[in-house]
Order: C-alpha cells, then structure tokens, then sequence
C-alpha cells in the first residue's frame, strides 16, 4: 500500500510541477489559494491558531495524523499575505510539508521540480532554493525530505533562499 501512495505523489509531484509557474502541492498554491479553497480541498485543520506577523493578524492551519495528506505526517498553511493591493487575510502566505521518510527523497524532487536555483553551501544542512517559492530541506545525509516549504516565488538571493 505505501507504495501506491509513494507511486500516486509523484504522479501528482510531477504533472503538477510543470503546470503552474508558482512552486505548488496538493492543489495549494502560495498568493492565490484561499481559506476557502484549502477547506474545500483538504477539509477542517486538525487545530488553527491566530498569530501577529508584520503587525497583522494572521491564521494558521494545522493538520496532522489521519487529516494530514497522504504521505505526510503534518501540513501547516500560514494565511495573510501583504502585497501591492493590501494585506489579504484568507490567501495562502506559505505551507510546510512534512513527509513520512522515504516518501519524498533528493532524486524525485529533481525530477519533479528540475534543478534547484541554489543550494546550502558544503558543511551546513542540506537543503534546495528554487525561485518558483520552494525551499527543500533534506536529512543531514542529504537524501530523505525532512520538510518543503512552499511560498510565493522568489528571486535568487532573496531573504528566503539558503546562502550559496
């Protein structure tokens, strides 16, 4: 059975990789998916709290064990996202995923997001900078996934990409 899930996420890793210009997973998409959208898509958070960042308020979503997507242990979506037109409370300002080990490793994020734009130097822990909004952090062999985090897309040298 887990490897029809492992077979079904990079499936969707994939095809939904080469489709969108914004890094995006499970039909989420930093700067334009909603409370809304996110609701109707994974359901109810396991909890949600409200937090001050930047001095709005601003809501996260949790959800973990049974409510987590398959394959992960944990997903959290940070909402409120400040821009040209204002702050917008309900978009997706970020989300964190944090697979099961061996669901998502250093080869199927190749293949699934290309090459990265930058990477952590030699000595500090792994991890992968892509300009789309993705930031890969891997286990200190640098081979399993120990989280993503999706964000809108950034520039290189941005205050989010790792030191080259």
């Amino acid at each position: 059975m887990r490897g029809l899930a492992v077979t079904v996420l990079l499936g969707v890793l994939v095809v939904g990789a080469g489709a969108v210009g914004a890094a995006d997973w499970g039909g989420v998409i930093p700067g334009e998916s909603t409370k809304e959208t996110v609701r109707a898509r994974h359901g109810d958070p396991t909890r949600a709290t409200t937090q001050k960042v930047d001095r709005y308020d601003s809501v996260q979503w949790v959800y973990e064990g049974d409510q987590a997507p398959t394959g992960m242990f944990r997903m959290t979506v940070d909402f409120g996202l400040a821009g040209p037109a204002g702050f917008r409370a309900d978009v997706v300002r970020s989300f964190k995923l944090e697979p099961h080990p061996g669901i998502f490793t250093r080869p199927a994020i190749v293949d699934g997001w290309g090459r990265p734009s930058g990477a952590t130097p030699a000595g500090q822990p792994p991890a992968f900078f892509y300009e789309s909004g993705l930031l890969v952090y891997f286990d200190k062999d640098g081979w399993d996934v120990l989280a993503m985090v999706f964000t809108p897309p950034q520039t290189s040298g941005g205050p989010a990409a790792p030191q080259r």
